[in-house]
């Protein structure tokens, strides 16, 4: 699978400082401001696939709020599609500013462990997991159609023991199943007890965190990826410090070891939502600047 024409091509895994404006425009649309300024600073930094920076709201509330059957925190009914894309419109104007652009989905797992059930519509939250798979099986569809590079399905409940991971498998590959765009699938934290089943999704890219979780490399050193990619944490998103290019790059070049540098997708370990704006675009053009020494070392 080739998502862009260069060895270790650099990438998010999502949410960016939100920087809001000021004025009429703003009162109209308090986070379009949001927007623009993620989306700048990703090209700015000279990140390759960019996203449109996850600004509108924590990651459970910014999709469970446009979905019929969920009031607040609750789920009150059957749980039905969106009636209007819920992405879409920030995605498109990321798209408007650079050619490669990440498509990104909460997961059906997640949302649902964020959700209380107050409906005896669903007798359990595996029984939830597969209809919010299924309507954000609707959302991805206008993401691919809008034409991302890749939509990412962000699962870090998986890390966590809480939730079904074979129900939660089931449900990223309902939504994979229906796209032609790659997938890829974000699981942040210790991947230690959980992942033989997490290789077991059929998606294209798994994103794990590598900076913050050393021994996510060590894990999965002894790991068949059977030819798909990995997002690879190069850099420490709940750092507030900057780290160096130096260190950024003796990072990947411990992951091109293990996985080969045509293997790699390299990104944060994690959103970077709750950093400074300063910190997040430092750790970004450090990342960029980092990638391309290590590329230089594999350049034929």
């Amino acid at each position: 699978m080739t998502l862009i024409s260069k060895r270790l091509p650099t990438t998010v895994v999502g949410s960016y400082p939100v920087v809001k404006g000021s004025g009429l425009l703003a009162r109209m649309d308090p986070l379009k401001h949001a927007v623009e300024t993620a989306v700048a600073d990703q090209v700015a930094a000279g990140i390759d696939i960019i996203s449109d920076g996850q600004v509108r709201g924590d990651m459970i509330r910014a999709f469970t709020s446009h979905l019929p059957g969920i009031r607040g925190s609750s789920v009150v009914g059957k749980v039905q599609p969106a009636q209007r894309p819920i992405t879409l419109a920030d995605t498109k104007y990321a798209l408007s500013r650079h050619p490669k652009v990440k498509g990104i989905l909460t997961g059906p797992s997640t949302l649902a462990h964020g959700l209380s059930i107050e409906t005896t519509f669903y007798r359990n939250k595996d029984e939830l997991v597969l209809d919010l798979a299924q309507a954000l099986a609707v959302e991805a569809s206008h993401l691919q159609d809008a034409g991302v590079a890749l939509i990412q399905i962000d699962e870090p409940i998986f890390s966590t023991g809480a939730a079904n991971i074979a129900v939660g498998r089931e449900a990223v590959n309902a939504i994979a199943g229906r796209l032609r765009v790659p997938v890829c699938l974000h699981v942040c934290g210790n991947l230690t007890a959980v992942i033989d089943d997490v290789l077991r999704t059929n998606v294209a890219v798994f994103d794990f965190e590598f900076a913050n979780n050393p021994q996510n490399l060590e894990v999965l050193s002894a790991k068949d990826l059977r030819g798909r990619m990995v997002g690879y944490g190069c850099v420490d998103s709940a750092d507030p410090g900057v780290e160096s290019v130096e260190t950024i790059r003796k990072r990947i070049e411990a992951g091109v070891e293990v996985f080969s540098a045509e293997a790699m997708l390299l990104d944060p370990d994690c959103g970077m939502r709750m950093q400074t704006r300063d910190a997040a675009f430092g750790k970004l053009k450090n990342m960029v600047v980092a990638a391309g020494l290590v590329r230089a070392e594999y350049t034929d």
